[in-house]
């Protein structure tokens, strides 16, 4: 048998072989909102409103996942700053950690700092030797036809999450088939984040929820 080859994004949660609280399962779609605020903070926004025919606009936080300045870096210079790297990873990291806990994956509050139980990792790249400088341009494009996978994935991880939800509140525990399924199409958006935004990767993603 061929051997998969083995992506350079790896994502994976801790199962939780152990009763998940209810309470807090019950009410996650509100107990998430505050850590919720502040994700959305970090990867910036804004609020807009209409006064008097004039429109007010005010920038919330930090600039989100970083993608234009390193694509130029890689572009002209075929580099990779380090801290850009390292920001666009834990910004990713702390995203997951909220999505999870969004998803009934975990019940300990996501944390801003601690892996807990999501585990993302990838290498950081040598943009000169490992990365086509050309390629960042047309990334975006290339990875259309996993958009539209993740499309109809996405809509099937929101019907067995809820129904992930009435399990977790009947017996206390995460259908074991329901987690690997959530957990691998996570693993498919990490996957194509790397290669199409974060430009970290210049292997194709695979087109496969597995490891």
């Amino acid at each position: 048998m061929q051997q998969e080859t083995v992506y350079p994004v790896q994502f994976s949660v801790d199962y939780p072989d152990r009763p998940l609280n209810r309470l807090s399962t019950f009410f996650r779609i509100f107990t998430v909102i505050p850590i919720a605020i502040v994700l959305a903070t970090i990867s910036g926004g804004n609020w807009q409103w209409t006064s008097n025919s004039r429109t007010t606009v005010i920038t919330i936080g930090a600039a989100g996942l970083l993608f234009l300045a390193p694509l130029l870096m890689i572009l002209f210079q075929q580099k990779y700053p380090r801290w850009w790297f390292d920001w666009n990873r834990e910004l990713l990291r702390f995203s997951n950690r909220v999505t999870v806990y969004t998803a009934l994956m975990d019940d300990r509050y996501p944390a801003t700092d601690e892996e807990q139980s999501v585990h993302l990792d990838f290498p950081y790249p040598d943009a000169a030797q490992d990365l086509n400088r050309w390629l960042p341009l047309v990334k975006w494009l290339l990875a259309i036809p996993h958009y539209v996978v993740l499309f109809f994935l996405d809509i099937a991880v929101v019907v067995v999450v809820i129904v992930a939800w009435f399990a977790i509140l009947f017996t206390g525990h995460y259908p074991r088939g329901i987690f690997d399924f959530v957990e691998g199409v996570f693993r498919w958006h990490n996957r194509v984040l790397a290669y199409a935004l974060l430009l970290v990767t210049d292997q194709y993603p695979p087109f496969r929820l597995r490891p």
